[in-house]
């Protein structure tokens, strides 16, 4: 029986991941996963090969399916930096969020590589690229989605259409599946959602209107929802739904068994970042410079914090905690709300926009900017208290796992940093 990380009912990753089988299913859903990975014995060295996800790692964009943006792992008061790496000799750049599992770190760059990096010295142990193409000067579809580990697999969509299931040991491909249905090589609409994981299944949003929700054992499509829009949001998990904000300028709650409809929220405006969901709160900003706080139970807004009406989009996911929303906008600030009342609790200013996702670890919030710089503020007051300069943007956002921070930027290598503490 496989063996997969079981969330618990708020979404995150529970502690005893792959220590639970995956839950009952249909007869055909076992077939087909018995035929794509026969029985095998875990014996230890397998388990040693395949480190657990448990909750200090950080397996996808926003740590978990309820995308709360908020690190386990602890890091030290003053951030040294380990290593650093080139994703490419050319168009490398990294605008995704990498993983952090066990002593592994994943990442994925525009260059059109997925590649796994030993997490102690940075040392490349793989790398999967999105199409066998043999000239390496020659265009392959290129990844702006965050990687996410499930399992014994890492998982990511490309420019084209096509998703990716990566044997996360060797590297080698899995399965893949096309968005595209005259064309299994690709040809399809871009897809930027990261995964998401449901009791044995993947789901994922594309640019082609479309919520996909396949079988993460062998790629066989489970359901797909059409919008009115381009999905780009990662799909959040909670409670047996899943959520979707896009450009159809809706927020749609869906049953993630059935694939249909629950309830269907019209916003007023398109929206670029991701949902962050605590119990029946949903919390999200738009593309015209609003943060939502919205009761998706009872379909109803709960407070709106509103900067600039038109004028500055929130492409950044909210990092929140029971203390605050924080979320970084394109005037160049990153704000921290209070979540019960959506009031501003600080303001930080950086010297260009802030489409990285911030992450909150302990008394400490972590966030990019396109001024080519990572900060590090203080969780209560939002003072600078550490920052590192690399002079190309960073519109990925922070990783933050096993003890260490990890981050990608723009750079024409896409420049890969850790920072934690020297030994």
């Amino acid at each position: 029986m496989r063996l997969q990380p079981r969330m618990d009912d708020a979404g995150e990753v529970n502690p005893n991941a792959l220590t639970s089988p995956i839950p009952r299913r249909t007869a055909l859903g076992w077939l087909g996963l018995l035929a794509a990975a026969p029985l095998a014995p875990l014996t230890s060295s397998v388990l040693a090969a395949v480190p657990e996800i448990t909750a200090t790692s950080w397996p996808s964009f926003r740590n978990g399916n309820a995308q709360r943006g908020v690190a386990q792992s602890k890091l030290p008061a003053k951030l040294d930096q380990l290593w650093v790496v080139d994703a490419g000799p050319k168009d490398g750049m990294i605008t995704a969020t990498a993983a952090i599992v066990g002593d592994r770190v994943y990442a994925a760059s525009l260059n059109g590589e997925v590649f796994a990096l030993d997490k102690q010295t940075g040392r490349r142990l793989w790398t999967y690229r999105s199409r066998e193409e043999p000239d390496t000067s020659k265009f392959i579809p290129g990844f702006k989605a965050s990687v996410a580990v499930f399992g014994d697999a890492v998982y990511i969509g490309d420019e084209e259409g096509l998703f990716h299931a990566i044997d996360r040991e060797t590297g080698k491909k899995k399965w893949l599946f096309s968005t595209n249905p005259d064309d299994p090589t690709g040809g399809g609409a871009p897809i930027v959602s990261c995964a998401g994981f449901f009791e044995g299944n993947v789901l994922f949003g594309s640019h082609d209107n479309n919520l996909y929700c396949l079988n993460a054992a062998n790629g066989s499509l489970v359901w797909k929802f059409a919008t009115e829009g381009m999905v780009n949001c990662s799909p959040a998990i909670v409670d047996g739904h899943t959520f979707v904000t896009g450009c159809d300028s809706h927020l749609r709650v869906i049953d993630v068994k059935t694939g249909m409809q629950v309830t269907d929220m019209p916003l007023g405006i398109y929206l670029i970042a991701s949902p962050a969901v605590v119990d029946n709160m949903l919390y999200v900003g738009t593309h015209g410079g609003e943060v939502l706080a919205i009761d998706w139970k009872a379909s109803k807004h709960v407070w709106t914090y509103e900067v600039k009406p038109g004028e500055v989009a929130f492409h950044s996911s909210a990092a929140v905690n029971d203390k605050y929303v924080i979320v970084g906008g394109q005037d160049k600030k990153l704000h921290c709300l209070h979540r019960a009342t959506g009031k501003v609790a600080w303001i930080f200013n950086a010297k260009r926009q802030i489409d990285s996702s911030p992450v909150i670890v302990a008394d400490r919030v972590y966030v990019g900017s396109h001024d080519g710089k990572l900060y590090g503020l203080d969780l209560e007051t939002g003072k600078e208290v550490w920052s590192f300069t690399d002079g190309r943007p960073f519109s990925a956002s922070p990783a933050v796992g096993e003890g260490c921070l990890v981050i990608g930027s723009e750079s024409s290598t896409g420049k890969l940093y850790c920072f934690g503490e020297k030994a």
